[in-house]
């Protein structure tokens, strides 16, 4: 694996070509200041860095991190050598009148595995191109390892990936569509976490695209498992592994879910897998082929497989007895929103919202939030700390008159924590909603759909896709990591970004969410203690509840379907001054001493991506391990 840059002619070239496009686009002196900056911070290579991200960033990343060499096939060999366990792996290829080029180069990167051990194993669902007979005949002849049966009559994929199946005498099965190509280590990869984690029953991949000229693009760097993500999309897609007793045992690929039956098939296997048998490889091990007919150019070239995705999530829903109603993404292919069911009996949510002064602020919150929310269900509780502006004093007694809200005291100096955790000893709320001052409700279901997935077993905090008040995003989840200690992920983009792979519009389980728009159940609650109010007074004291929550066997989610609108840090202003920016250092401090470990590996993110930008971009260089030259460090 490169980890240089490439040779000084090559570079120079690139960065001539990249900073040509930006001169056409920039004005000189903008660039002239920022190339400084970063030349005075990071030298050379941090400049090449960033103009690397600015231009093909992805190509660029593949020739540095993603590129074997002969050095490094050498090592993955001698390292196969020495594994423990060499499961075989069956890899089973439904094929149906595929191009003859296309087809050979997927058979080809599986006869250039550096894994051996596997079985190719092709049910033809009788293809009527006479090419297709012939090649498979060729290959089959050409390596013992490749099986072929051909079907009598055409049952689609699901009939025809069964007859692959009946095939496979392989531990672990893995799916190739018939125009897909294999990164040459990638069962290399798989045998590899099999022997770390002898109990993995789904082994998944990241994987990118690859064009009819073979050019690689559009990556999906994954986060690991993520059960509410996967049932919005299907991300663990390619490559996917199964222990194949585990696909047998529900019964293999289920007829009537042609185009999306691998996703049915994970679903069902998913659902009686304990998380640590759900193994996820943050490398790109699978290249999956872009033509008009193919899926991969979006799920609506095959109309039948929209259908078929929505049936495999509602059966889903189903088998686990959670109600809930399988709703389609506007304009976005293969993207779907679970909207779970409200109680019969909606409990009492208690709505915290501390302020000091701030009454434009207040006002337009609390009676934007009386005005337009639907649930019928609530209490609203302002804590007061220390206002002395009469006219919102005023505005509070008055409001406590008509029985609209109940006023906490809070006499001391601000703290974040400590100020939330008072009022909730103040509430009877069964959930508990943390609000800013500075939030204005805009859409009506915001806290059904906070309170819908906070009633979800094993769910703790619960967060809402904020905007700021000109509809750039402010708030589409957390990063733990990202910036040092945390950061907002897609901060300042447009409201119409979708994301990398939908990641902007999708429910997910995330580490964090912000404390600016939280529900959680008052159980989960005080189960963690609530909030940090000795170490984390004002900054992180969300993030540390989240991670607190998670330790206790919780999970976290975050929705873009609560949207409301953040005046963010209208209230309390900027940490400006030596005395804030000495106490956000020590509450930086106490972050990395007490989450270190969490902050390096965020299982919502992916090592791949940068924790530099608040954009998803690849990283330079990855965090990822390289298990050859791990065992290699090893022997040395």
């Amino acid at each position: 694996m490169r980890f240089l840059l490439p040779d000084s002619w090559s570079r120079l070239s690139s960065l001539a070509a990249t900073l040509f496009a930006l001169f056409r686009q920039r004005h000189m002196n903008e660039l002239a200041v920022k190339a400084f900056r970063l030349w005075t911070r990071d030298g050379w290579y941090g400049i090449y860095q960033r103009i690397a991200l600015l231009g093909h960033s992805y190509r660029h990343w593949i020739r540095l991190f993603d590129s074997l060499d002969d050095n490094d096939r050498q090592i993955i060999r001698s390292h196969i050598a020495e594994l423990k366990h060499r499961p075989l792996i069956s890899i089973l290829m439904p094929t149906y009148n595929p191009s003859e080029l296309w087809l050979r180069q997927a058979i080809e990167s599986v006869r250039a595995q550096l894994y051996p051990d596997w079985e190719l194993c092709i049910a033809d669902d009788a293809s009527t191109a006479a090419h297709v007979h012939a090649v498979l005949e060729q290959y089959a002849n050409l390596d013992p390892r490749i099986q072929v049966v051909y079907r009598r009559e055409n049952g689609h994929i699901s009939t025809a990936s069964n007859s692959a199946l009946e095939l496979a005498n392989g531990e672990f099965v893995a799916l190739l569509d018939q125009d897909d190509v294999l990164a040459e280590h990638a069962l290399y990869m798989v045998a590899w976490v099999a022997n770390e984690y002898p109990e993995a029953n789904l082994i998944y991949s990241d994987e990118d695209k690859i064009d009819t000229e073979g050019r690689r693009f559009d990556p999906y760097f994954k986060p690991d498992w993520n059960p509410e993500l996967f049932r919005c999309q299907n991300m663990i897609s390619h490559l996917g592994v199964y222990r194949t007793e585990a696909v047998r045992a529900v019964g293999g690929f289920r007829k009537g879910f042609e185009g999306s039956q691998d996703w049915d098939l994970a679903l069902r296997i998913t659902e009686d897998t304990p998380v640590h048998k759900i193994r996820h490889i943050p490398h790109v091990l699978y290249h999956w082929r872009v033509h008009p007919n193919s899926t991969a150019a979006g799920i609506n070239a095959k109309q039948y497989a929209v259908t078929a995705c929505k049936q495999a999530i509602v059966d889903h829903l189903e088998r686990l007895k959670i109600r809930a109603e399988v709703l389609p993404i506007p304009l976005c292919d293969g993207y779907w929103r679970i909207r779970y069911a409200q109680p019969e009996h909606p409990p009492l949510v208690s709505i915290i919202i501390p302020t000091r002064n701030g009454i434009g602020l207040l006002r337009r919150c609390i009676e934007t939030l009386q005005t337009l929310t639907s649930y019928p269900n609530y209490e609203l509780i302002v804590v007061d700390n220390q206002s002395d502006d009469p006219t919102t004093l005023d505005f509070l007694r008055a409001k406590v008159s008509t029985g609209e809200i109940q006023v906490c005291q809070y006499d001391a100096p601000f703290n974040y924590s400590a100020i939330n955790n008072v009022a909730v000893g103040a509430s009877r709320g069964a959930l508990l909603c943390f609000l800013n001052n500075d939030i204005e409700v805009t859409d009506g279901d915001w806290l059904s759909e906070l309170v819908s997935l906070a009633l979800q077993p094993g769910v703790g905090a619960v967060g809402a896709r904020l905007l700021y008040p000109d509809n750039r995003i402010q708030h589409a989840g957390v990063i733990v990591g990202m910036g040092g200690v945390a950061g907002h992920i897609y901060l300042g983009a447009s409201d119409a970004e979708r994301g990398n792979m939908g990641r902007a519009i999708l429910q997910q389980n995330l580490s964090a969410v912000t404390g600016a728009c939280m529900v959680v159940t008052r159980e989960a609650f005080e189960r963690v203690g609530g909030f940090d109010a000795d170490n984390l007074p004002v900054s992180f004291n969300d993030v540390d509840f989240c991670l607190k929550l998670l330790e206790a066997g919780y999970d976290n989610r975050w929705t873009p379907h609560a949207t409301l609108v953040h005046h963010e840090s209208a209230s309390r202003g900027k940490d400006d001054t030596a005395e804030k920016k000495a106490r956000f250092a020590k509450e930086v401090a106490y972050m990395h001493q007490r989450w270190d470990k969490r902050l390096t590996n965020d299982p919502a993110y992916n090592p791949n991506l940068t924790l530099d930008y608040t954009y998803p971009f690849p990283s330079y260089p990855p965090r990822i391990e390289y298990p050859w030259w791990t065992h290699k460090k090893k022997h040395e």
